[in-house]
């Protein structure tokens, strides 16, 4: 055996051991493992930039650079679901160390101990060794859980419609780290077999293992030790090798698209801006995506998340949010080496560049390697941008491909054709005459902005509020509670015009536009400072996209509005209702405008209401269907996703569904007739629980029945 010659005080060990004249080489395996990586990302590089419009994602460098260092470093995002959260910090937190180990030892070696200022000695070495090895196991440990839970468990979200996805290009990733990491405790424990040092006891990993080596004798040890170190040097320099062509591109990709992440509020739709010059609209070509669009798509880890919570996937569509994002990156790998070509022609001022590429077949992207079903099956319920752990945008690329389908081609279907036509003509997507808008208020006393336009709050009412039977009874409702909680407050009526979230997400961004901007004239005609809205559709187009055409409000949900006045005993909830009540969180209430707890704290202060949770709530909330300008579209392919939604509810044994949303609430109530649930349940908007709850409504006197 061999002994250290390290004392007791001096603990350490020799870098090189047993491989002193390997040196020079690994130096040269090293250098071509990172040429042939940065001739990978080189190559990446130009098809990230050969296709796209230009896109500013360089601005605010503070916001970016902190998503980069809480999503990026220290893994927030994946850290939202534990199993696969643990699984992949495991393998990133354990490979970031022991890479940083790896420098911290190259450091010590090639510069620190020739100058005579060795510091990998004594307590540092031990601390050191120490957390090589643990974070060496937490490594491995995480491969084989990602082992275990791609090839065994084989969970939906790795895979699409029942079957996986597994490329394998996946093993070998999974293959290339396990084998990093268990070479390199055999080397480890191949040295310790032989000098034996009592300090590396805390070696942990390799002083256990050497003990299966003990039978060994010294000399075939060493030339295993050989033979493993160089696998271990093969392995790792081709790890880095491989990086750029494989999977593992996303270590670059993921925290580059973190860092370049939508710093516009959540959900915000960029609008058409050039109508009056543009020859197409939306996205017709893979070209008239941004460039960060496209990058996005090489972003993607193929976690599934955002196919997890997909309403339109989990009700059998064919829409997966992963699938359509790996379809655009197949496409964009197909269209983008051509592209590449015609660049370096036209630079070279050769029409046929030296290693040209042909165009592949031309190959429709609209309705070709995205199908027209999935398109309109997105309920835009944000569920997959939100759940995203590589921050991918996708509803916005939905948006603008359903906008090119349908102001370009005018290809959509015909319910979606009546729905922008009632709204083109009569600002409501039913239909109704516009003169109707404000006869559900006649009774109440609300003034009107031409009667009194010095009213705090415009009480922007809606469509269904204004039009639907159900919804306004929820207007009626909301404005009693303001009358008796002395809110100033007053609403358009006649010139109140639909708020164009339908028309914008269902493609029609001129009619939007158009829409849009006639509310936006009316309300600074009479000042308006402050609005509340009772659906917040209106309330999230209001708030985040009116702004782009100069509409700069101070935008309020009515559940925001009720859980003050409540929380400044401005209204006092006296009257029980009882009841057993579950919450519905709206999509556009919850993962766009994060209103989460105002409802529920409302609830909680309804006397004899008692409240219980469905299981997909708040963040991971289940959409009702009726988003993303599906409301006024046919459902004809899988099950009804707000029957899905309404199974979810009865489960938890409550009596009524309480909503925000009228929407919700209408689709809700019909998922309580299509399982005939009516004398059981009911669907019911906060403010009327609210309304009800505060008992002041006055007792109409029976009527007398002459009996002659």
């Amino acid at each position: 055996m061999e002994h250290s010659p390290f004392t007791v005080g001096n603990e350490g060990r020799q870098v090189f051991w047993n491989a002193e004249f390997f040196e020079p080489f690994l130096f040269l395996f090293t250098a071509v493992a990172l040429a042939i990586f940065a001739y990978g990302v080189y190559r990446r590089w130009q098809l990230w930039v050969a296709i796209g419009k230009p896109e500013q994602r360089m601005d605010h460098l503070r916001e970016r650079v902190q998503s980069l260092f809480v999503n990026g470093l220290l893994q927030w995002k994946t850290f939202q679901e534990p199993y696969p959260g643990i699984m992949h910090g495991l393998i990133f937190f354990g490979f970031f160390v022991l890479i940083f180990g790896a420098a911290f030892d190259a450091t010590e070696f090639h510069i620190a101990e020739p100058l005579g200022w060795a510091f990998l000695r004594g307590t540092v070495y031990i601390v050191f060794s120490f957390l090589m090895d643990l974070f060496g196991v937490a490594v491995l440990l995480g491969v084989l859980l990602a082992i275990y839970r791609r090839y065994i468990q084989k969970p939906d979200r790795l895979g699409y419609q029942g079957k996986p996805d597994n490329t394998p290009d996946d093993a070998i990733a999974l293959l290339l780290i396990l084998g990093i990491i268990v070479t390199g405790f055999i080397i480890e424990a191949l040295r310790i077999r032989v000098t034996c040092p009592p300090w590396e006891v805390w070696s942990f990993g390799g002083w256990y293992l050497a003990k299966a080596f003990a039978c060994v004798d010294i000399g075939t040890t060493k030339v295993l030790h050989k033979l493993t170190w160089w696998t271990h040097t093969f392995l790792g320099l081709g790890f880095i090798a491989y990086i750029p062509y494989s999977r593992l591109i996303h270590i670059i990709t993921t925290p580059a698209n973190h860092f370049m992440a939508s710093l516009q509020p959540v959900g915000a739709i960029e609008p058409i801006r050039d109508f009056e010059t543009a020859e197409s609209f939306g996205v017709g070509k893979l070209e008239e995506f941004t460039s960060k669009q496209i990058f996005d798509a090489d972003a993607c880890t193929r976690c599934g998340r955002c196919q997890d919570g997909c309403p339109a996937y989990l009700s059998g569509k064919p829409l997966s949010p992963k699938k359509l994002t790996q379809d655009l990156k197949n496409y964009w790998l197909e269209q983008a080496p051509a592209a590449v070509a015609a660049k370096k022609a036209a630079e070279s001022g050769s029409a046929a560049a030296e290693g040209a590429v042909a165009p592949p077949e031309e190959k429709t992207l609209v309705g070709g390697t995205i199908d027209l079903h999935e398109l309109w099956a997105c309920t835009n319920c944000l569920y997959c941008q939100e759940n995203c752990s590589a921050s991918i945008e996708h509803v916005p690329k939905i948006i603008q491909m359903r906008q090119y389908k349908v102001l370009t081609e005018a290809d959509f279907a015909p319910e979606l054709q009546l729905t922008f036509r009632n709204i083109e003509n009569n600002s409501n997507p039913w239909g109704i005459g516009s003169h109707l808008r404000a006869d559900w208020a006649k009774e109440l006393g609300i003034p009107t902005l031409a009667e009194d336009p010095n009213v705090e709050y415009l009480f922007y009412v809606g469509c269904s509020g204004s039009f639907d039977d159900r919804g306004k009874k929820v207007s009626t409702a909301f404005a009693k509670i303001l009358k008796a909680a002395g809110v100033s407050f007053g609403i358009l009526g006649t010139e109140e015009g639909c708020c164009g979230d339908s028309a914008m997400r269902g493609g029609n961004e001129y009619l939007y536009q158009t829409l849009a901007q006639a509310n936006i004239e009316v309300m600074k005609g009479y000042n308006v400072k402050k609005i509340i809205a009772t659906c917040p559709h209106g309330y999230n187009a209001l708030k985040k996209d009116y702004p782009h055409f100069g509409g700069e409000f101070e935008v309020l949900h009515h559940t925001e509005i009720i859980a003050d006045l409540i929380a400044k005993g401005k209204i006092t909830l006296k009257k029980p209702v009882e009841g057993l009540f579950t919450y519905h969180d709206s999509c556009f209430l919850g993962r766009y405008n994060d209103i989460y707890d105002q409802p529920r704290n409302i609830l909680k202060a309804v006397p004899g209401l008692k409240l219980t949770e469905m299981e997909r709530n708040f963040e991971k909330s289940f959409c009702c269907g009726a988003g993303g300008a599906r409301m006024w579209m046919e459902e004809d392919i899988g099950d009804r996703i707000n029957n899905m939604r309404t199974d979810q509810a009865i489960a938890t044994g409550a009596d009524r569904i309480a909503v925000g949303c009228p929407f919700c609430l209408t689709m809700l109530a019909d998922g309580i007739k299509d399982r005939k649930k009516e004398e059981a349940m009911a669907a019911l908007d906060i403010a009327e629980i609210v309304w009800k709850s505060m008992d002041l409504e006055e007792e109409k006197p029976p009527v007398e029945v002459c009996t002659v």
